[in-house]
């Protein structure tokens, strides 16, 4: 019975370490890379991967977002504490019944070409946004139509309320591109913005470098104290951590085995408790394809299957913590007391199998992708462990998605970014859900979610967003294990300002120091 888990030295764990600083960073993403002056006027951060594209149809959270948010304006900003402030909207009131979005825009934006920002871009790129296929179409799906009532008014109607909508327009859904260049091929690689910095075309290499050049005439220089920054793209996790200590970076994301090292070298080092999280969905909870998961005994005693503090200290090395639930603890709708649910306790877990029917448990076949290869040894024995035989299949990163959305697997592992409370839930639990793949509904939760969709005060929706994250919990729609943590090392005269709050990948996130 008992969970077995590799040592820490093994290669498992590498791996494990080296998958967790790509992904834990999904939505707020952090591999920092390139040059600074002791006075800080220039960051350098380095991504992982190269940006699919900056067509706003195509923009994606995660480490890409240090590059595309810093181009563009969007029209509400999350700030560093995880609250929405005005962005190229100064203001922005929901009618009484919440399906009616009025926004205002702020005077005096330009585009770098010198076109004016008015209403008309809004609505041009917001109904690009929604009718092209792409990663954002989603997060507009509530958005029937916008209204341009004059060039300082954009108005968007909903045919019901959606309490996620603002915070997507503080991400990619709400970005503004030039009209008269947004179905360019340039806006690929080289688009025309309005946001804080530009892109430096003979200075940058796509796929390599990014350089960004700060306009002074930005409305809220004051947030981008940097007049440069550089993103180069390094895959090598070693090659950035070499580049960081040879002074080629000043600041960056490192692994807990590196923090002390860079610690002792003068380097400040800040640990971020929750950036991901590590969850199992258990997705068909009807049992249309695993007949067991329609029964909550099997779905609880997956859930007490896990030794969770023993895979934090011994897979993790003691970055991140243990987790039942799956909202940033940062959140309003997190709920320490939840964490107490499930004990770990295979016996207590067998138990309730054979009280459901599957004395001898069950066979499942889960999907093996990129990011869940460091983590099966330890999910595969430790259901084995109560009875469940695990078989993983391959699944080629080029066919993730479709393989996901095919109600293929009934359980499946996930390492993703955190989100806010509204998005988290709405991915989640909502039937169209991205981690809803089979469409689960259940009364009590629809009207809870309802309910939270017509608030339009955050402070007001916070207890029903408890409550969402207690029925999940308690119903056992997931089996979270835990939170990724992340530390970030930075050079004397840069710091990092972030704490868990948020979770948008952007350079406010970085500040002068003396």
């Amino acid at each position: 019975m008992r969970i077995r888990i590799s040592r820490p030295r093994s290669r498992n764990l590498v791996a494990a370490a080296a998958v967790v600083a790509l992904l834990a960073t999904a939505a707020c993403d952090d591999q920092p890379a390139g040059a600074s002056s002791a006075t800080g006027t220039t960051l350098a951060l380095a991504i992982q991967g190269t940006p699919n594209s900056f067509d706003p149809t195509q923009l994606v959270d995660g480490q890409q977002t240090y590059v595309w948010n810093s181009l563009y304006d969007t029209l509400l900003i999350t700030d560093n504490k995880g609250q929405l402030q005005p962005g190229a909207a100064k203001s922005w009131k929901y009618s009484d019944d919440a399906r009616t979005l009025t926004l205002k825009l702020r005077e005096g934006m330009t585009f770098s070409t010198g076109s004016e920002v008015d209403s008309a871009a809004v609505k041009a790129t917001l109904d690009r946004i929604r009718t092209t296929p792409g990663p954002n179409q989603a997060g507009l799906s509530a958005v029937e139509s916008v209204e341009t009532p004059d060039a300082r008014t954009v108005v968007l109607e909903l045919p019901h309320p959606d309490g996620a909508l603002l915070h997507r327009l503080s991400g990619p859904a709400g970005v503004i591109g030039d009209p008269k260049t947004l179905t360019a091929k340039r806006t690929a690689l080289n688009p025309v913005t309005s946001g804080p910095y530009t892109l430096d075309k003979g200075a940058t290499v796509n796929g390599s470098v990014y350089v960004l050049k700060r306009r002074e005439d930005y409305w809220d220089k004051k947030a981008y104290p940097f007049r440069t920054v550089k993103i180069r793209v390094i895959a090598d996790r070693t090659a950035a951590v070499n580049a960081l200590k040879s002074g080629e970076i000043n600041a960056g994301s490192v692994e807990v085995t590196q923090a002390g090292t860079l610690k002792s070298a003068g380097f400040h080092v800040k640990h971020v408790a929750a950036t991901a999280a590590g969850n199992l969905v258990l997705a068909d909870r009807a049992g249309k394809v695993l007949k067991p998961l329609a029964d909550i005994r099997v779905r609880k005693a997956i859930n007490m299957a896990f030794d969770r503090e023993k895979i934090v200290k011994q897979i993790l090395q003691g970055s991140g913590k243990p987790t039942e639930q799956i909202l940033n603890p940062k959140g309003q709708g997190h709920d320490a007391a939840l964490d107490h649910t499930y004990s770990y306790d295979p016996a207590a877990a067998k138990k309730l199998l054979t009280e459901a029917g599957y004395p001898g448990g069950f066979r499942v076949t889960m999907p093996s992708l990129i990011f869940t290869k460091p983590f099966e040894a330890t999910i595969t024995q430790s259901l084995a462990d109560i009875g469940i035989k695990v078989k993983w299949q391959t699944v080629p990163p080029q066919q993730n998605v479709s393989a996901l959305t095919s109600k293929k697997y009934p359980i499946i592992f996930f390492l993703e970014g955190l989100n806010t409370d509204p998005v988290m839930t709405q991915i989640s639990f909502a039937p169209g859900g991205a981690r809803n793949m089979f469409g689960s509904t259940d009364p009590q939760l629809t009207k809870l979610m309802d309910r939270a969709a017509g608030k339009t005060d955050p402070a007001k929706a916070a207890d029903i967003y408890r409550q969402i994250n207690s029925f999940t919990v308690r119903n056992a729609w997931n089996a979270p294990v835990f939170y990724v943590g992340t530390y970030w090392a930075t050079k004397k005269g840069i710091t990092y300002l972030g704490d868990g709050s948020s979770t948008v990948s952007t350079i406010r996130q970085f500040g002068v120091s003396g």
